[in-house]
């Protein structure tokens, strides 16, 4: 079905580390995925968690995107979420993803700024299909993000 996963070595900065807790098929976008803890260095707290999907479906592409991110709610607004992204890119670059795709329902602004700030290029807002599990999760658009790894 697909191999083992490529240690991802060191990602952090000086105050970010992701930390590998799981490999393996995603269970809702049926493609492999990467599963990273966020931690602060300095406290060794989880401020959130962050996934590269590395399948390149038509799914993946234009619906889900190769990377999701959440912070918890203790730890938004210190741009957490935009350098875990920027620590994944080398990463996903290494597993020939490129661009990484990236997708935010429209009216979280907080997401849309997250990818304005590391450098992805808004591409379109698209609908997404009723038989779609993401629109029978609630989410009937999404907004495309295209990132270079390169």
């Amino acid at each position: 079905m697909f191999g083992d996963p490529i240690d991802p070595g060191t990602l952090c900065d000086t105050e970010l580390e992701l930390i590998l807790i799981d490999f393996g098929m995603h269970s809702v976008h049926k493609v492999p995925a990467y599963h990273f803890s966020i931690l602060h260095r300095g406290s060794a707290a989880e401020v959130g968690k962050i996934r590269l999907r590395i399948g390149s479906t038509a799914h993946i592409e234009r619906y889900a995107g190769h990377v999701g991110y959440e912070v918890h709610a203790a730890h938004r607004g210190n741009g957490y979420a935009a350098r875990a992204l920027q620590l994944l890119v080398p990463f996903a670059k290494q597993q020939e993803i490129d661009p990484l795709w990236i997708t935010c329902d429209p009216e979280n602004i907080a997401s849309r700024r997250t990818l304005e700030k590391v450098g992805a290029e808004f591409v379109e807002i698209v609908d997404v299909p009723e038989d779609c599990i993401i629109f029978q999760s609630g989410h009937a658009r999404k907004c495309r993000f295209r990132l270079a790894t390169a």
